[in-house]
């Protein structure tokens, strides 16, 4: 191995060992289920031709193909850091880490900007808001990053430590062609997009705010799902970004990444809880998803602290609907934030419009 692929500086990765193996184990039992979950409730977005469904099921194809990766990482992780596998699979592990992280930020991006279109210009730019332009823009995104992520199978993903371990998608310190690519990532892999977020949501508030004849509920609806998506985006990514801009600006000799290391990889670690963080965003949007969600995990509990007490009054009626946030002109030139609620029943939907 070059002298280019040795780690020269010595390393305690205890983090590793207790920290991240617990989260993965959690990020394992929890996203599974419910990006499965999602990925159903998706689907029935779909069939009602809701654009929004695109996006999310995008997201979520996205959240699951990382969860398959994090077997490996946890048995790399219980193998003291050493990588056993052939470096094929550390490179796809690491494009598979990449695209977590930047399809996530740009299907939050699609999401907000849907939203943004459907309240504050709800008879423009229609032509934008169709399935065919969802799927033409799912396939950009996928595309743009995956022409990004080909670069770390151009080279070498598998260090030497001081122990002669096999060290994976590590650089300490940070190899020369990792600079730009860095550079970018912070710049329109973050900051960008950050930008798009913020603006949008400002967008919607203040119009929903405006909208004298939506009802309190529909205004709810909205603010938890432009809110959700912001609030993932600075969770999940946010410190990430800001430590990798740091070492790319700063780090030079191992004195800095010893110092660095631990929050580093925290930060690194919050990016895998997005995971968990996106099947969130169903519980805003559709009313289905979170009668299931009541269903399948509250209702149970409740029945079982309450002693099965008022049994038949614990869960709703009504049948699950599925609903959709738009938005139409009203009066004296005020938009008018509607939701069209879609009613499923065992042999057929309905569409029922809400008034003002």
């Amino acid at each position: 191995m070059s002298e280019d692929n040795m780690i020269n500086c010595t390393i305690s990765h205890e983090i590793h060992q207790y920290l991240f193996s617990s989260v993965y184990i959690v990020v394992l039992l929890v996203g599974i289920p419910s990006n499965l979950y999602s990925l159903y409730h998706a689907a029935i977005q779909l069939k009602q031709k809701n654009e929004l469904g695109v996006y999310l099921m995008n997201l979520t194809v996205s959240d699951l193909l990382y969860l398959t990766s994090l077997p490996l990482w946890l048995q790399y992780i219980f193998q003291d850091d050493n990588w056993s596998h052939r470096e094929w699979l550390c490179q796809l592990c690491g494009f598979l880490l990449y695209e977590n992280i930047y399809v996530s930020i740009g299907f939050l991006c699609c999401i907000s900007l849907d939203r943004y279109l459907a309240v504050v210009h709800p008879l423009r730019f229609s032509s934008f808001r169709s399935m065919k332009a969802a799927w033409i823009i799912s396939a950009i995104v996928w595309l743009k990053e995956i022409a990004v992520g080909v670069v770390f199978f151009l080279h070498k993903e598998l260090s030497k430590d001081r122990k002669n371990q096999s060290v994976c998608f590590e650089h300490y310190p940070m190899q020369p062609w990792e600079y730009p690519i860095n550079y970018y990532r912070f710049i329109v892999g973050f900051m960008f997009p950050l930008a798009i977020l913020l603006i949008s949501y400002l967008c919607v508030l203040r119009a929903v705010g405006r909208s004298a004849g939506t009802q309190p509920v529909q205004k709810i609806r909205i603010r938890q799902l432009v809110s959700s998506t912001i609030l993932i985006f600075l969770i999940c990514f946010s410190p990430y970004h800001v430590f990798l801009l740091v070492r790319t600006l700063l780090e030079r000799d191992c004195h800095f990444i010893t110092g660095i290391f631990n929050y580093y990889h925290l930060s690194l670690l919050l990016t895998t809880l997005n995971c968990i963080a996106d099947p969130v965003l169903y519980c805003f949007i559709s009313e289905s998803a979170r009668w299931g969600l009541y269903r399948a995990i509250i209702r149970p509990f409740v029945r079982i602290f309450c002693c099965c007490c008022r049994h038949g009054n614990a869960s709703p009626t009504n049948p699950a609907t599925d609903s959709n946030e738009v938005a139409i002109e009203g009066y004296n030139g005020h938009p008018t934030v509607t939701l069209l609620t879609h009613t499923s029943t065992l042999n057929n939907v309905t569409s029922n419009h809400t008034g003002k």
